[in-house]
């Protein structure tokens, strides 16, 4: 026993009962005024500089994107690590994401699929810009029940996306929470289905990281990411609002699109959008004509289903502009946490720096600087 003890003194261990006591006063840091900084403030403030990363200038991007939102409605989703319940914790984050990417992709459509009992369940198809649309089908009462079949909703993800033109960015974003698939044959020619077509598959785990998941977005050029918590899964799913980088040799296409503008008449119609409604609210005197077939919509944007082209509004296909000349990336200073604008030379925290590139998309230094010129 005593030369089992003088064996650990000499190795520099120590006695067994102090081996968990390792300094851990020595761990603490303080910031310039002072302030203990705690682990957790430490890996928030570079998981922000970290969002920053990927916004590149000079690279090819997708801005009319079809994306598939494939949700995981099996038993695995009653699990209450996420409050109340991963389905209900999920229907909540993904009713924000779709503010966000509409607000960043306006000209996009978004899609939602339904995982349960080995089976997928398209919800609403593919639409652009309306958001209630798919809210309510996220309210709509679902039983989380049954296995998940990954190759299953592959499939459908493929059957609706491969009639999409090449120019499009056509993608599928899985939020999984099952540790396996139950899968009727083979997935793995499904991915090559997948990575022939040019759809980009990206997966969010809820639970732990799974390898076949891991391959699906290895070889389809996707994003795996497992969670943390609730504010780790808002932040991975609102990734995915800014447009992917394309392969350089994606096919390149004009598309023709209409401007049309919101007219008032004396007569009373109903709009395209709600032909197969009941209800006496659809009639209205006013509304969006399309300028080639003269159509009625009641919101844009929407793709005509009389005569097919694309009506959008003119600040719409602006906001979808700004990802092909992304804001510089601003230097850090020497000092703690400050970053420079390479342009105007002005100081911005890290909060101000994420809010120039993420929803102002502009510097305001730069843009006083041109006002006063």
């Amino acid at each position: 026993m005593e030369g089992d003890t003088v064996d650990v003194e000499e190795d520099g261990g120590g006695y067994t009962w102090e081996g968990e006591y390792e300094r851990p006063w020595e761990a603490i840091q303080e910031d310039i005024e002072g302030h203990i900084l705690a682990p957790d403030d430490d890996f928030m403030y570079k998981t922000k500089r970290r969002k920053l990363f990927n916004h590149e200038s000079g690279v090819k991007l997708g801005i009319m994107r079809h994306i598939l939102i494939v949700v995981d409605s099996t038993q695995s989703m009653n699990d209450k690590d996420l409050k109340p319940n991963r389905f209900t914790c999920t229907k909540t984050v993904l009713k924000k994401f779709l503010d966000e990417f509409f607000d960043f992709n306006p000209i996009s459509q978004v899609g939602l699929i339904l995982m349960s009992d080995g089976l997928s369940l398209p919800l609403p198809s593919l639409s652009s810009g309306n958001v209630s649309v798919h809210k309510r089908a996220l309210d709509t009462d679902v039983e989380c029940s049954g296995e998940c079949s990954l190759q299953n909703a592959m499939e459908l993800s493929l059957r609706m996306l491969r009639h999409i033109p090449t120019h499009a960015s056509r993608e599928v974003i899985i939020i999984h929470g099952s540790l396996t698939s139950c899968d009727p044959g083979n997935i793995f020619s499904t991915i090559n289905d997948f990575n022939q077509q040019n759809i980009r598959c990206s997966v969010i785990g809820l639970a732990a990281s799974v390898k076949l998941c891991h391959t699906i977005c290895e070889r389809t050029s996707g994003v795996y990411q497992v969670i943390l918590d609730e504010v780790h899964f808002r932040d991975c799913l609102l990734q995915h609002c800014r447009p992917p980088g394309v392969k350089a040799s994606t096919e390149t296409a004009l598309i023709k699109m209409g401007f049309p503008q919101h007219k008032t008449v004396a007569s009373l119609s109903i709009c395209v959008c709600h032909l197969d409604s009941k209800s006496k609210d659809c009639l209205s005197t006013s509304g969006y004509r399309c300028p080639q077939c003269q159509s009625k919509y009641c919101e844009l944007p929407v793709e005509c289903v009389t005569c097919g082209i694309t009506l959008v509004l003119a600040p719409q296909l602006a906001r979808s502009y700004h990802h092909l000349f992304p804001l510089k990336m601003f230097i850090e200073s020497t000092a703690s946490q400050v970053y420079v604008c390479p342009s105007c030379r002005h100081s911005f925290c890290i909060d101000c720096d994420l809010y120039c590139h993420e929803t102002l998309h502009n510097c305001p230094g730069c843009e006083n600087s041109l006002r006063t010129q």
